[in-house]
């Protein structure tokens, strides 16, 4: 059975676990442009906190024409990796790290409505969370999607203990955040499964490009 498959199953049985809504507002400061200062201080900056977004991603989200956000917790990943065929043992096998996946999307009707400025704010908060920013991609006209892809990598010491990715389209913002011990391959794997998109991150297999 196909993961994208899995991933409707799951929907469908837990129901009740899937919660389509807004992106939390977070507590950490703002500057006078609406800026993070810091993380929230009740926040472990060694893994990654599946209800926390930054504030940029919630201003942004008041001028988006449609959103969702939902969130697998492990329960249902352990679902989901049972449910993987042996062609697919590399997914299934990447899926059983995972502690949770949590994805926001946003859709605008006018690009001009994607403040780039905001887009940034949300770049910088994780910069000042200490993560490690791999690179900035751009992929415009490319058979994945048209537009940027970022990706971080939270690090507890020379571990890591998840990853987030936002992708940026003319029309469209996602961000993702997902936990657990997983690898930069790992990432690659689980690209257009569980409503992570189909980012142009090639590059995250050689990590001499970093």
């Amino acid at each position: 059975m196909h993961c994208a498959q899995i991933t409707v199953l799951i929907a469908g049985v837990s129901c009740g676990a899937v919660l389509a809504q807004a992106p939390a507002s977070p507590s950490a400061p703002m500057d006078s442009g609406g800026a993070p200062l810091a993380a929230p201080a009740n926040s472990d900056l060694s893994s990654a906190v599946l209800e926390w977004v930054p504030p940029a991603l919630t201003q942004l989200s008041s001028q988006a024409v449609a959103k969702e956000s939902f969130t697998f917790d492990r329960n249902m990943l352990a679902v989901a990796a049972g449910l993987i065929p042996d062609s697919d043992a590399d997914v299934r096998q990447t899926v059983a790290k995972l502690d949770g996946v949590s994805v926001h999307m946003l859709r605008f009707g006018d690009p001009a409505a994607i403040d780039p400025t905001q887009v940034d704010s949300i770049r910088e908060a994780y910069h000042l969370r200490g993560w490690k920013h791999l690179v900035s991609t751009s992929n415009a006209g490319g058979p994945l999607h048209d537009g940027n892809s970022d990706v971080w990598l939270v690090l507890d010491g020379s571990n890591i203990r998840g990853a987030v990715v936002l992708v940026e389209s003319r029309k469209s913002l996602t961000l993702v955040t997902v936990a657990g011990n997983i690898s930069p391959v790992d990432l690659l794997l689980l690209r257009g499964h569980f409503g992570i998109p189909r980012f142009d991150g090639d590059w995250l297999g050689n990590p001499r490009r970093n």
